[in-house]
């Protein structure tokens, strides 16, 4: 019999930045439910760039201002039909979602029943009174969940080049000192934006307290919010405001806001920008309710939310005409929720095989489990303040030549003998594209919320260019021993003969630099 062919899916994405933020993980589980298909995302042009280096998506079609209307409607349907797709998913809820696909001719249309679209899809999902309990991100995996496509809970993750981390590491500076990002504004209405003179209080003590910097980001509605911040909080000697709102791309604004230490913001587009990109949140809640489009749970990130009889009331203006839920929140407790998820510490991350043991190709039996002498002198490295942490790349978890359990208690042993802090290891193929797999920063990210570590002053040693650039990606300083197969590197910072070596550097290294 001749092999099936693979689907063409067409994903009707959401049309806001917070809502398309919060797809992300849906999206990552329809491609591993078909790692074969062509999934193309149809979405406006204001939401497009957060995924214009997404690899869980072959191409974006712009829903654009032609498209309006009727005769708009007809001419994207007609356009769709050319690309023969097999199926639809419909994230967004809207009627007009179900309607173009069923115009087009999409044999498949999967989306909620609800918007009195039900007869215009193939399978329309039920939409229940509890769906509108779930977390946002939970309830775009449950339509995919109910229509049999298997959708595991992960977190949003926004993907950026290490061009544009470095291009906005410059634009700060690359100041040592902290730096706290505040996103003032939100376009859904003034019911969910804090007051501007709490923020800059926030700022004025941020900035004289670490003599770091404080960044202001915002659209163009913003431009009036942030110039007033910046001049109630003035010129300060100890630290540096840069007003950035209104003057950066979208792309431009999450890669700005993946180089902040923390965020302070309202419920808004960039608060799901900054948890997907791994930055520390502090987000204030008023009309709105974070249990359904907050942070993540178990992250570091805060959600602070007065509770009255009148709210969650999801309205755009206060009803009451005196913002009292938001009021209730005050600066200190802003500021004090920013002093408990500051990142703070130092470490040094330590790649697993070829660094601090032999390379064995696939290491999943103890006989060829050989620790590098020069291990012994890491504890040198928790006496000077660091802690340590190993990041290990294990897709031979995900190949089927090493079982996790094993990967689990080789990383013990040098927990138990050496003194590691924490081991973190990435089991998914390279076909994965996980947030984690090194040289994406994920494991460093969560390593980050979990210890609360100052990535910047921080320190990363491996045998490969993926453990330097993984250093990069996060500002951290990079040294390459010599013990791998690779004797050098054009993205070290230093190369070492051995572990030895690299120890001596990092504590030479952190000394000259105080």
């Amino acid at each position: 019999m001749p092999e099936k062919k693979p689907d063409n899916i067409l994903v009707r994405g959401v049309n806001w930045i917070g809502d398309a933020v919060m797809t992300m993980p849906a999206i990552r589980a329809l491609r591993k439910a078909y790692p074969e298909s062509k999934i193309s995302l149809l979405v406006k042009p204001s939401v497009a760039d957060l995924f214009e280096k997404d690899p869980h998506i072959d191409s974006l079609i712009l829903y654009t201002e032609k498209f309006k209307g009727i005769l708009g409607k007809l001419k994207l349907a007609y356009s769709l039909r050319r690309m023969d797709f097999s199926k639809a998913i419909l994230l967004q809820n809207a009627f007009d979602a179900a309607f173009i696909t069923f115009l087009a001719g999409i044999p498949e249309r999967i989306g909620y029943k609800r918007d009195g679209r039900g007869k215009l899809l193939t399978k329309p999902v039920p939409f229940h009174r509890d769906d509108r309990r779930l977390h946002h991100i939970n309830y775009y995996l449950n339509l995919l969940t109910s229509a049999g496509v298997p959708a595991a809970y992960s977190q949003p993750y926004l993907y950026l080049s290490l061009e544009e981390r470095l291009a906005s590491r410059n634009t700060l500076a690359g100041s040592s000192k902290p730096v706290l990002g505040i996103n003032p504004g939100a376009s859904f209405g003034s019911a969910k934006r804090w007051a501007t003179e709490r923020f800059a209080d926030v700022a004025s003590r941020f900035m004289g307290d670490t003599g770091g910097s404080v960044v202001l980001f915002g659209g163009d509605n913003e431009l009036k919010i942030a110039s007033e911040i910046e001049k109630l909080v003035g010129s300060r000697k100890s630290g540096h405001l840069l007003n950035l709102a209104g003057r950066t791309s979208l792309r431009e604004l999450a890669s700005l806001i993946a180089e902040c230490d923390v965020v302070v913001t309202n419920d808004s587009g960039p608060m799901h920008i900054a948890y997907a990109v791994g930055t520390p949140v502090v987000a204030i809640f008023g009309s709105t309710d974070p249990d359904l489009t907050g942070p993540p749970a178990g992250n570091i990130n805060i959600a602070l939310k007065f509770s009255l009889s009148c709210g969650p009331c999801f309205e755009r203006t206060c009803r009451n005409n005196d913002l009292r839920c938001m009021d209730a929140i005050t600066a200190d407790d802003v500021y004090q929720g920013v002093k408990n998820i500051m990142p703070e510490r130092r470490a040094v991350f330590f790649d697993r095989d070829g660094t601090i043991c032999r390379e064995a190709d696939y290491l999943n039996n103890w006989a060829d489990f050989e620790i590098f002498p020069e291990t012994g002198s890491l504890p040198a490295l928790k006496d000077g303040g660091f802690l340590l942490i190993g990041v290990t790349n294990q897709s031979g978890i995900y190949r089927g030549l090493v079982e996790e359990p094993f990967v689990k208690e080789v990383n013990r042993v040098f927990m138990d003998r050496y003194g590691f802090d924490d081991f973190y290891y990435c089991p998914h193929g390279p076909d994965e594209h996980c947030a984690c797999r090194k040289p994406e920063p994920g494991m460093l990210l969560s390593a980050r919320s979990e210890h609360r570590i100052n990535l910047k002053k921080s320190y990363v040693v491996g045998d490969k260019d993926v453990d330097m650039l993984l250093a990069r990606a996060v500002g951290a300083k990079s040294v390459l021993v010599k013990t791998g197969k690779q004797q050098g590197s054009p993205y070290a910072d230093f190369v070492a003969d051995d572990l030895k070596e690299a120890v001596k550097f990092i504590l030479s290294d952190e000394q000259n630099s105080h």
